[in-house]
């Protein structure tokens, strides 16, 4: 049976969703083919540990989603989305109890860091003044196709000349080194050391500092807002929104093995169960990159160049995950981390980032945490808390390989820096979840071994070069096929950029007049790029 429609986005992770929005939006009749049961991808709830307990199943704050253009331009707060945040937005909690607590309110993110080095709130408040004066033109800069003319002209007319070059250098240089440039005391710079670990890269990686000082300022203007109900909410309020467009329709259980390509172009898919769908427009892909061009497009429809690329793809690393049911409030060493919603703990950041980079399990993980009653009183019943936290494996030697005695060793580590942190913890836990590798991918076949990014965020795989040297866009070198998935700019985090990115170049293609030559000047420079082979 084929069924014929404008255009298909395998996958309905959030990126699928944003981009079949933007596409049903302009009029297209849309079909997203999800190969699991269930929608969303990394952004979902269940219950896992305990009844009345509910829990993120993987990403859970959102700094990112509260500022992207792409989501706040889709209102998804009128089909059910509402936002929540912890007292305190996130707090590094040292060893000895001191604690570097960043607040929506400024005053009090300022005396938190004043504690640690008089004169770190003013540079502070410094910092998030040039944030704000930017950041208008700045995060849709970061999120729209590279390079961003529109956004990158007011960017630059707002910094100037010299602005524009500091403001380039903090996106490349490491964590450890700005934060040594920004602060005089430790509390301000392993809060940015902190937040750069939220992604792959280690403390003195190019782009470290970038990353830890984005996720700063957002959590400063922004905080780290929760979805009301569960990160469910937040898929389901793109599912109703869909849905409402009249244009648009989802099928779970449909798993996609092929893109069908001719004549240079991509046509449609065919599904697992024998059933085709042809696209008369386009085909959008919400699978890692890897995935797309080594399994689903037929590798005689690819240049060679492309392919060699590929081989040097780096996925971010493995994740593991724990979750608890706690019958009180964890009792930290330090009140003053009891509000936030996100803690980091644990580690020297060198000396774990180290370990990662060899290949070795570190002995004392960096840990981030999520208080989720703390940030959303729905999570768990009052008085309790529904906590979670993360850390970094070592990627498997052998993909699909991880290895279980590492996953145990881990485990145990992550409850001794629990206990070390807040004594009692133990006598709290009603139930707990691990989530390993093997497990997150068997979730959602898209965290391979446990890469929650979509592939490293690290500078040689961003930009023009994600997830292979690339035009920093989301057209393939197959006409009507596009990326839509974290794996291509500007990678990972929950924000829709992506998926939109993908939606606004299907419809250039498709826009008369232009869209002939849209698709010639994009084939030409695929050919510069890729060459004939």
């Amino acid at each position: 049976m084929t069924v014929t429609v404008d255009a298909v986005v395998i996958g309905a992770g959030h990126n699928g969703l944003v981009a079949a929005n933007m596409l049903a939006d302009a009029g297209w009749d849309v079909v997203v083919l999800e190969g699991t049961d269930h929608v969303g991808g990394a952004v979902r709830s269940a219950q896992i540990t305990a009844p009345g307990f509910l829990n993120d199943l993987c990403s859970a704050f959102y700094p990112l989603g509260a500022g992207s253009p792409p989501l706040l331009a889709l209102d998804l707060e009128a089909h059910g989305l509402r936002w929540t945040h912890a007292p305190a937005v996130v707090a590094h909690l040292f060893p000895d109890g001191r604690a570097a607590v960043l607040s929506r309110e400024l005053d009090l993110t300022a005396e938190s860091l004043d504690r640690f080095a008089p004169g770190d709130g003013q540079r502070w408040r410094q910092m998030y003044a040039e944030w704000r004066r930017l950041s208008g033109d700045l995060l849709p800069a970061l999120l729209t196709p590279f390079p961003p003319v529109r956004s990158g002209i007011g960017l630059a007319a707002r910094a100037g000349l010299g602005g524009a070059l500091r403001l380039g250098r903090r996106f490349l240089v490491p964590a450890r080194v700005l934060g040594e440039e920004l602060f005089r005391g430790d509390g301000g710079r392993l809060l940015l050391t902190g937040l750069a670990l939220h992604t792959d890269l280690t403390p003195d990686d190019s782009a470290s500092g970038g990353f830890g000082w984005l996720l700063a300022m957002l959590g400063q203007q922004y905080g780290f807002p929760v979805p009301v109900g569960g990160a469910q909410q937040l898929t389901d309020a793109l599912v109703r929104r869909l849905a409402a467009t009249g244009n648009g329709r989802i099928r779970t259980g449909a798993m996609v093995e092929r893109v069908i390509v001719g004549g240079g172009r991509a046509l449609g898919v065919r599904c697992a169960d024998g059933g085709f769908v042809r696209a008369r427009r386009a085909v959008l892909a919400d699978v890692p990159a890897p995935t797309l061009y080594q399994r689903l497009v037929p590798q005689d429809h690819l240049p060679a160049r492309l392919l060699r690329d590929l081989e040097g793809f780096r996925w971010d690393n493995a994740t593991l995950k724990i979750d608890w049911a706690l019958s009180g409030k964890a009792p930290w060493i330090s009140p003053d981390v009891a509000g936030a919603g996100t803690i980091h703990l644990g580690a020297d950041p060198q000396r774990y980032a180290a370990d990662l980079a060899v290949g070795r399990a570190p002995r004392d993980p960096f840990l981030l945490i999520g208080q989720m009653t703390t940030a959303d009183a729905t999570r768990s019943p009052a008085g309790t808390e529904s906590l979670w936290a993360y850390t970094h494996l070592p990627r498997p030697v052998k993909p699909g390989q991880v290895d279980a005695e590492l996953v145990r060793t881990q485990v145990t580590r992550i409850e001794d820096a629990m206990r070390r942190h807040a004594p009692g913890f133990d006598d709290l836990i009603l139930a707990k979840h691990v989530s390993g590798p093997a497990e997150l991918a068997e979730e959602n076949p898209s965290l391979v071994d446990g890469a929650i990014n979509g592939g490293t965020a690290a500078a040689h795989q961003q930009l023009f070069w994600r997830p292979v040297t690339n035009l920093g866009r989301a057209d393939t070198p197959v006409d009507r096929l596009y990326l839509a998935s974290s794996s291509a700019h500007p990678g990972g985090g929950v924000h829709g950029a992506p998926g939109a990115n993908a939606a606004r170049a299907a419809l250039s293609r498709h826009r008369p007049l232009l869209g002939d030559v849209y698709a010639a000047g994009v084939g030409k420079a695929m050919r510069a790029l890729y060459g004939r082979e």
